[in-house]
């Protein structure tokens, strides 16, 4: 996300940091605040995140919880202590209750019920982050949106099998299963669950609209209307794609996660004017040409 949203704020009269851990650690306090302090940038979009599908949470659910709980608190809070006039926080899809029966969720869902059990230390967190946006604003008049992204995909994405999420895992699955020759690709859960994807460079410019349009302390959904799709279909879409010649497999003893995540957009149109425009088909296209000469590099970032 950040690439992408930096090639779009270049064509900006602007000043664009983008640190590292190397430069700032935003999970270290003394840091952050020094960092503000000396930068004193006018926004802040809060991409930082420790984060990876069901696998990582399996993994790794206390560094998860705990780096993006002090990554949140000190962006924001050393923000406001240093001037910042503008801060946009990144959530989640999966901050949503994960057992309503619905078929598409509002804003107003937030809070109506528990977070799946798959993410609830991610979920939770990143309620938090608009909830701290909501007290700070109301405390000290501090300028803090919240956008609730789906899932997202695309060039720049993590391929490494602990960190990936669905996109991702699935096009390695399917490209490695082709250049080994394996006759099968395994796909976890039963292929049911319905998701929206988001390709990247979408994000990144609904974002910087949001940036520019939106300044209430309600959250904003941040997806897509172009259609959700199940976990099955889109695995036979990258498997068609890819030309991959084998068969398709699914592991019913792995946990499918929540079974249907589908936003509501109209708030989006209404204050953004502006919708994503790329296809999930173009979306995997471009992302698969991207992964395919970088496979090297995107498989080994797993953090």
């Amino acid at each position: 996300m950040g690439s992408h949203l930096i090639g779009l704020l270049k064509k900006h009269d602007c000043r664009i940091l983008a640190p590292r851990k190397a430069e700032c650690d935003f999970i270290n306090p003394r840091e952050t605040n020094a960092f503000l302090e000396k930068e004193r940038p006018d926004i802040i979009i809060h991409c930082a995140a420790y984060y990876g599908g069901l696998k990582i949470h399996d993994l790794y659910p206390a560094t998860i919880y705990y780096e993006n709980l002090m990554m949140n608190t000190n962006l924001m809070h050393y923000g406001w202590k240093t001037g910042v006039k503008k801060f946009i926080g990144l959530g989640s899809d999966c901050s949503y209750p994960g057992y309503l029966d619905k078929e598409v969720l509002t804003e107003e869902d937030l809070w109506a019920g528990p977070v799946h059990e798959t993410t609830k230390n991610y979920g939770y967190l990143k309620k938090m982050l608009s909830v701290q946006g909501w007290a700070y604003k109301k405390q000290y008049g501090f300028n803090s949106i919240h956008l609730i992204l789906t899932n997202m995909f695309g060039p720049g994405d993590k391929f490494h099998p602990n960190a990936s999420h669905v996109v991702a895992a699935l096009i390695k699955k399917f490209v490695d299963a082709k250049e080994s020759g394996a006759p099968e690709v395994e796909i976890w859960g039963s292929g049911r669950p319905t998701r929206q994807f988001l390709y990247v460079e979408d994000a990144a410019e609904g974002i910087l609209k949001a940036a520019e349009l939106y300044d209430e302390i309600n959250p904003i959904n941040l997806s897509t209307r172009l259609g959700a799709r199940t976990i099955k279909d889109l695995a036979e879409t990258i498997s068609n794609i890819i030309e991959y010649p084998g068969k398709i497999v699914y592991n019913t003893s792995k946990p499918d996660g929540q079974m249907k995540k589908i936003l509501d957009v109209s708030k989006m149109i209404k204050h953004l004017n502006w919708e994503p425009q790329t296809s999930l088909e173009d979306g995997l296209k471009k992302t698969i040409e991207w992964y395919l000469p970088n496979k090297k590099e995107a498989d080994a970032r797993a953090h």
